[in-house]
């Protein structure tokens, strides 16, 4: 097992997640999954140009080298002469503003009273204009983790880039739709002690976020990049994690990575579907940033923040509904993710128990989709009114069924499902039968002839009961 702190590991996050609503400096809607064919299409060039400190990035240099043509794909139900870089940005989206302010009190950070945007020059392409507008919103905040607080360094709001459909050459394709969506990037210090400590990081800005309104949801919406470094070596950022759950595999990767390179470069890594990591440019220094002059400095005022009202965190929401009605804590954080209003299905169906509910909201709809790749989006208040009605019994399997004829279109014929009656003596019968017979062996004869029609559990314990 690796010996985290014997290496020295230091280790921080960087979390961006998407905004829903409008476009940051325009009116346009924040759309990110355009698959149609575009309106019409631009080309351009981009190059470097000196920070603010009259340098020019390394990064940027690295990316002017490679002399690539950037093809954009532009729709006009998404996109304005503002992605173009043919407007000027127009005034910054209050609600992603009040947004990102909300997020920052949930972390405990020091909200800036004077909020400025400035330009970081990016010229891979992913912009119009050569520059990213990021605004810092406040630092210094901490978030408690199991082991221990890890500080918040920064969280910013700035503009998402454009999304990169191919790469043919020295020409790239990207396409605008999701170009100027509002993005908060939050950094951690590095606090991080381990790679699972990583994950679980990771795991509770998420949860905070995801209690805020007017987050994006779905594939995409929400990337982790993470700094680290371990004794004598350069700091190296790792992009491109999609699912938390790769987090703790891949640092473990690279620290063993970093352990075999005597004269390791400080430079951004892509995350790999194996584990390993990939180059994908030398690391970005100070010299990108210069001050933004077409976007109004913004006064942090007490009526703005007074008019930020804190939400309950989806951590607390889950927890009462725990606690409430003894339903498990995974089915618990599914409904809170989901948005699902557990309260009113256990009002509408009193007959029901809470947990048979839950059990058909989030574990049903789960397995029939991951086995049978089916719409799962509707049947749960047909199926729970049958058995609220006592029209079926409140059985796993009987349900299961049902929404999967839903799923499919069929006709349900309730008759199938009928709760059988004497069902003790029709197992004895069955037990007569199949004399020196398993258990596992009768449960299956069983559950041939009351399949759908009485609870798999019940038929176990009366089993046994008579075995």
């Amino acid at each position: 097992m690796m010996d985290y702190k014997k290496l020295g590991f230091k280790c921080g996050l960087e979390v961006h997640q998407q905004l829903d609503g409008k476009k940051l400096f325009c009116s346009c809607p924040a759309i990110t999954n355009k698959t149609e064919e575009p309106d019409f299409k631009i080309t351009r060039k981009l190059r470097a140009v000196a920070g603010e400190k009259g340098e020019k990035d390394v990064a940027a240099l690295y990316e002017e080298t490679r002399n690539r043509e950037f093809i954009y794909e532009v729709y006009r139900d998404c996109d304005c002469l503002v992605e173009l870089d043919e407007d000027p940005p127009h005034e910054l989206n209050k609600d992603a503003l009040k947004i990102a302010l909300t997020v920052s009190k949930l972390l405990n950070a020091k909200i800036e009273k004077k909020i400025k945007y400035m330009r970081k020059i990016v010229v891979d392409g992913s912009n119009t204009t050569g520059f990213q507008r990021t605004a810092l919103i406040s630092s210094n905040g901490f978030i408690e983790t199991s082991k221990g607080k890890v500080r918040i360094d920064t969280v910013f709001l700035e503009e998402e880039a454009a999304k990169k459909i191919k790469e043919e050459g020295n020409k790239v394709t990207y396409r605008l739709d999701r170009l100027g969506v509002p993005l908060i990037e939050i950094a951690t210090k590095p606090d991080v002690k381990d790679n699972e400590h990583a994950k679980e990081t990771a795991s509770i800005i998420g949860m905070i976020l995801r209690s805020v309104d007017g987050i994006k949801r779905g594939i995409g919406s929400i990337r982790q990049d993470v700094n680290l470094s371990i004794n004598g070596k350069a700091r190296i950022e790792i992009k491109g994690f999609q699912d938390l759950r790769s987090i703790p595999r891949v640092i473990e990767k690279e620290v063993e990575r970093q352990l075999k390179i005597k004269n390791l470069k400080a430079e951004v890594r892509n995350a790999k579907k194996d584990g390993t990591t990939e180059f994908l440019r030398p690391m970005p220094g100070q010299a990108r940033m210069y001050p933004e002059t077409d976007v109004n400095e913004i006064i942090v005022d007490n009526k703005l923040l007074n008019s930020i009202k804190l939400p309950e965190l989806k951590i607390e929401k889950s927890l009462n509904l725990e606690n409430k009605y003894c339903i498990r804590e995974d089915q618990a954080k599914e409904i809170i993710d989901n948005k699902i209003d557990f309260e009113k299905y256990v009002e509408k169906f009193k007959k029901v128990k809470p947990e048979f509910i839950a059990r058909v909201l989030v574990d049903m709809k789960k397995e029939i989709k991951a086995r049978f790749d089916l719409d799962t989006t509707k049947g749960e208040e047909e199926v729970l009114e049958y058995i609220d009605e006592g029209k079926i019994p409140e059985s796993v399997s009987g349900a299961m069924l049902i929404l999967i004829d839903i799923a499919k279109g069929n006709k349900i014929d309730l008759n199938k499902y009928k709760p059988v009656e004497n069902i003790d003596d029709e197992i004895r019968k069955i037990i007569k039968e199949n004399k020196n017979a398993s258990f596992n062996a009768i449960m299956g004869e069983v559950m041939k002839k009351f399949r759908g029609k009485v609870d798999p559990k019940k038929i176990a314990e009366l089993i046994k009961e008579e075995v």
